[in-house]
């Protein structure tokens, strides 16, 4: 076999192993099988690079360029899998393993492309929140903008998910329009590579927007400043080192850290061995004990079960465990592979011997060598369980993470017992709460929410279609107080936004215009040279307005509405019931009467370049409208956003006066344009 040389991507050039490297053994066999590291890289090279060639290639682009560039990298990168799939089984992980490192990894870039597209602008300013009037008469405005960093992210990975653990970091970084210096764990390091290797050979991302350390990173961070950010995932020693570096201090140095988590996941006190939350149960710890070896940052270590249920629960997670094929992750019908080192086996078996101190071994033969397939024992273990009869005084199940198929088992009085044991892990990333019962979830979320990332909750009505407790989605945050490094990551758009810098803008309705891209109240309004609705999306202007005819309102027309659509609310039909409402003087026009004649008032009625009327959004009517009372319409382009190659979205304000030129309703319309 030959060995790997898993080389480094830096300033534009792949860079061999240098004499120092570090040797990588094969997870199922020990044999070495590559080497990684001891290269002379030039870290302030490599900053230079993304900073003055990855950054102004990424900021030039707007953030639907780069939402189609992650679209298109993903794609590429599923084309590929099955090399990955191959490389990866020496770490480990078995087929099933894979789907959640390579698939989940590049499913994870899917979904921040599709959010860049959705919920991002078409432009390169992303406007944070609503405007904010701050002078009586609406000249001088203020609003939140999101700008990219003009450094560099450096994203520091753990060994568990090579490629998973690279892209959920990666995907809103390019997306924010930051260049990354990826540097993974060594153990793994060439499933890493082979994906770089994958995405800069596609020649879909811009040069130096990704570069690669395979080995340490010398004095990187001693040259990092205030515009670059580092994102770690490790352990917490690791994590305070780097987070304590003199440089990262003095330059404020963004840092974010996902680090050690005792998680937890609770058995509802409504929840028998009778009822399918109780299999629902066992099957999520099981899961969470076998998948990946149990090497994952979002595994099930503390188990807390309801003090009548402790043995149920070790006994059926028992015979659970009893029918998982230990072994070569290769064979057929192996479910838990190997640890990815004899090293990290080491280091597992020294804390559970730790946690053994406390609880007793109700499950498993650290002894036991008897696995599937022709291996190498040094890097496998059996999945361990631990019974601590005495959680409350306990010390080292709360504090103590054995990064394998190790879990303990503790039981609880009441809720709230649970929730204090739940607590003690002292902040994690995820606690999972089996439950039929909304009570106990609502206070579980308001007693444990504070100490846990995530809260996931489960049970027979949610349980086919649940992604399972261990399964951070690039949809929610992932992340946690505390003891799990007080990080936070993807959340889609808030996952972005830890890559740029929030500043407040202040100024006249035209410069928010200007910076913003949307159309801000009070800014100057364009007459277009047609009615808008005949002019295609790339025709029109922000700030051009339509204003139409006045229209009055009869007492025929809302007693006609009334009886046409049965809306016949006193208010609109008991004039002395009406004025007994405070906020009516008489008998009033339909809310939705004022929007049909709004419509009639500036609808172009041919067949032109408007597809179709996709909603409105933030609709308040002001000002109520009596028999006799007349209405107006400004329509005005607030905003544009492409959608697909044939047509766009474009955004009206609209807003509706009366004979005194009083605001009686205002909302945005949606409609869908062709180019």
């Amino acid at each position: 076999m030959t060995l790997m040389k898993v080389s480094s991507f830096a300033a534009g050039q792949w860079i061999a192993p240098g004499a120092n490297a570090r040797p990588i053994a094969s997870a199922i066999t020990g044999a070495q099988i590559a080497e990684a590291g001891g290269a002379d890289l030039d870290m302030q090279a490599m900053i230079d690079y993304a900073r003055d060639v990855g950054g102004p290639a990424l900021r030039e682009m707007g953030f639907h360029d780069r939402a189609k560039m992650l679209k298109a990298l993903a794609m590429h990168l599923g084309n590929h899998k099955q090399e990955l799939y191959d490389l990866s089984f020496d770490t480990g992980a078995t087929q099933s393993d894979h789907m959640i490192d390579i698939d989940g990894g590049v499913g994870t870039v899917f979904v921040f492309a599709s959010k860049g597209r959705r919920e991002m602008p078409d432009g390169k300013i992303y406007i944070d929140g609503e405007l904010e009037q701050l002078s009586r008469h609406g000249t001088f405005m203020g609003m939140h903008i999101a700008t990219p960093l003009q450094g560099v992210a450096v994203h520091i990975n753990a060994f568990n998910f090579p490629v998973w653990g690279m892209l959920e970091k990666l995907a809103p970084t390019l997306l924010a329009g930051v260049p990354a210096i990826v540097k993974p764990a060594t153990a793994t390091s060439y499933v890493t590579e082979a994906a770089v290797r994958i995405m800069l050979d596609s020649g879909i991302l811009p040069e130096g927007a990704l570069q690669l350390i395979s080995g340490g990173t010398g004095d990187l961070l001693d040259r990092l400043g205030p515009q670059d950010i580092v994102s770690f995932t490790g352990s917490a020693q690791t994590a305070s080192m780097l987070r304590s570096n003199p440089n990262i201090l003095k330059n404020s140095v963004r840092f974010v850290a996902e680090q050690d988590s005792l998680n937890a996941s609770i058995l509802g006190p409504d929840v028998t061995p009778e009822t399918p939350e109780f299999d629902l149960f066992i099957k999520e710890v099981h899961r969470e004990m076998t998948t990946k070896a149990g090497q994952k940052c979002t595994a099930i270590r503390r188990i807390i079960a309801p003090e009548a249920q402790v043995q149920n629960v070790i006994e059926a997670l028992s015979a659970r465990l009893d029918k998982t094929v230990i072994g070569d992750p290769r064979a057929e019908g192996v479910r838990m592979g190997a640890l990815v080192s004899a090293g990290q086996k080491t280091d597992v078996l020294q804390k559970a011997a730790a946690i053994g101190s406390e609880s007793n071994l109700v499950y498993g033969n650290p002894d036991d060598i008897d696995f599937e397939g022709d291996v190498d024992p040094g890097a496998f273990v059996k999945p361990m369980l631990f019974h601590c009869e005495t959680p409350d005084t306990a010390t080292i199940v709360h504090e103590c993470e054995a990064f394998g198929p190790v879990s303990t088992i503790m039981g609880y009085r009441d809720i709230a017992h649970a929730i204090e044991l739940a607590n003690k892990g002292e902040g994690s990333l995820v606690a999972s709460v089996i439950t039929g019962s909304g009570d106990v979830a609502r206070e579980v979320a308001m007693g444990a929410g504070a100490f846990h990332g995530r809260l996931y909750f489960n049970n027979a009505t949610s349980m086919k279609e649940s992604t399972g407790h261990g399964s951070p989605l690039p949809h929610m945050v992932h992340g946690g107080p505390g003891r799990a490094g007080g990080g936070e990551e993807m959340g889609g758009v808030r996952g972005v936004l830890h890559y740029m810098q929030r500043t407040a803008i202040q100024g006249s309705p035209d410069i928010l215009t200007s910076i913003g891209g949307r159309w801000v109240p009070g800014a100057a309004e364009i007459k277009g040279p047609a009615h808008p609705f005949t002019r295609k999306f790339g025709e029109l202007s922000i700030g051009e307005t339509l204003h139409t005819k006045s229209r009055e309102i009869t007492l025929d027309d809302i007693e006609h509405f009334a009886t046409f659509t049965g809306d016949t609310f006193y208010a609109h039909m008991d004039s002395e019931a009406a004025k007994r409402n405070p906020f009516f003087p008489d008998r009033v026009a339909h809310g939705y009467l004022l929007l049909s004649f709004a419509a009639g008032l500036f609808v172009e009625p041919n067949e032109g370049p408007v597809l179709a009327n996709t909603g409105l959004d933030n609709l308040r009517f002001m000002k109520p409208v009596e028999a006799g009372d007349s209405m107006k319409v400004r329509l005005t382009v607030k905003a544009k956003t492409r959608r697909t190659d044939e047509y766009g979205e474009v955004r009206w304000h609209v807003t509706l006066t009366n004979q005194d030129d009083e605001l009686v309703a205002e909302y945005e319309l949606l409609t869908m344009n062709a180019y």
